[in-house]
């Protein structure tokens, strides 16, 4: 698996943390659109979304229909939704115990490159999981974060971007203590022959989603130039309002 050397940039930019909680996936895409309109006219600064969805399959937009494997009948059955997106990537699951993330950022003012980009979203969760004397990398030609299994490596997290006028949205879903029979629904990211995986299931512990978060937005700030502050969800919403009715505001 390969890892580069970490950078660190300097602090550059501000940005909200906001914990979403348990929230529908329809719910958090259309607060991620609204965010980004605002974020395109500068009318808010950056901001990172975390939140955990109830049970979802999303399809981005090279996703390939037969990486489902169970009928939409089934998916009801088990209280499945699923969800065509924007975002790159194909075929992925939501669900408890996973965090998700959705930077919205402005790469015109941080680096204009969006193998870049990936690549830090993916460095800020290897560093994340090493804080835990676990050792992630990545794997040549495939996107996400990896650790070995045998002769095997199993994903850890996956990433689907969207990137309009260099402002981001999407993100990442990180598995913490995720039930991992879900991806059994799929072919996950399309790669038949790989196999998720969880923290809770590496470290043989239970792990709950307030020990991960906070490590994977510090990485992210240090690796972006963030200066992180911490919203509630009323706040941003606030934010938002004022922004929308034409109002700079700032953080």
């Amino acid at each position: 698996m390969l890892r580069p050397k970490k950078e660190t940039r300097p602090v550059l930019n501000k940005c909200l943390t906001v914990d979403l909680g348990l929230i529908g996936y329809a719910e958090a895409w259309e607060l991620q659109q609204r965010m980004v309109a605002a974020r395109k006219a500068n009318a808010v600064e950056d901001v990172l979304l975390l939140c955990e969805h109830p049970h979802v399959i999303t399809l981005g937009r090279n996703g390939k229909r037969e990486n489902l494997l169970v009928s939409e009948h089934v998916l009801r059955q088990k209280g499945v939704e699923l969800h065509a997106t924007d975002r790159g990537g194909d075929i992925t699951y939501h669900g408890p115990g996973q965090i998700v993330g959705y930077p919205i950022l402005n790469l015109s003012a941080i680096r204009r490159d969006v193998v870049w980009y990936v690549r830090m979203l993916e460095e800020a969760m290897i560093g994340a999981t090493a804080e835990f004397g676990i050792t992630a990398g990545r794997e040549p030609g495939k996107t996400g974060v990896w650790v070995k299994s045998g002769r095997a490596n199993e994903k850890l997290a996956a990433i689907g971007v969207h990137i309009s006028r260099w402002v981001t949205s999407h993100g990442f879903a990180y598995n913490v203590s995720t039930d991992l029979r879900y991806f059994d629904l799929i072919v996950p990211c399309g790669i038949a022959d790989r196999k998720a995986t969880s923290l809770e299931k590496l470290l043989v512990r239970s792990v709950e989603e307030k020990e991960v978060a906070p490590r994977i937005a510090t990485h992210l700030a240090e690796l972006f130039g963030l200066e992180m502050k911490e919203a509630t969800r009323q706040e941003l919403q606030e934010k938002l309002e004022h922004a929308e009715q034409g109002v700079t505001v700032s953080v």
